[in-house]
């Protein structure tokens, strides 16, 4: 018997985002109980939501868990990795990419 599913341990490389940076919701998140003043299942990100993450704790010594704050909604929301996507990254590497579009890309065989 195996132990089934078994995950990567997040924290063993740094986190994917920082405190300050701006992010996308990708998923919609529902509450599973630990949000307090909220109903189970009740809505508390929509896909498309856009916030800023404010601080970065981790879960079960496995995984990363970003308090995002969520402008629009006002509420600060611990999220995974896997249900954000950086603005300011995006942002970033499309500026780059429209810096210099006649650049060529060596391949090597």
């Amino acid at each position: 018997m195996g132990l089934g599913r078994e995950q990567e341990v997040e924290i063993r490389k740094p986190p994917q985002f920082i405190p300050g940076e701006r992010v996308r919701a990708i998923l919609h998140v529902k509450n599973d109980g630990s949000y307090a003043g909220k109903n189970i299942g009740e809505n508390l990100v929509r896909k498309g939501d856009e916030g800023y993450v404010r601080d970065i704790g981790t879960f079960l010594q496995q995984f990363y868990i970003y308090a995002v704050e969520w402008v629009g909604r006002g509420t600060v929301v611990g999220m995974r990795a896997r249900e954000l996507m950086s603005l300011d990254k995006a942002a970033a590497s499309g500026a780059a990419e429209t810096a210099a579009p006649n650049d060529k890309i060596a391949t090597y065989t």
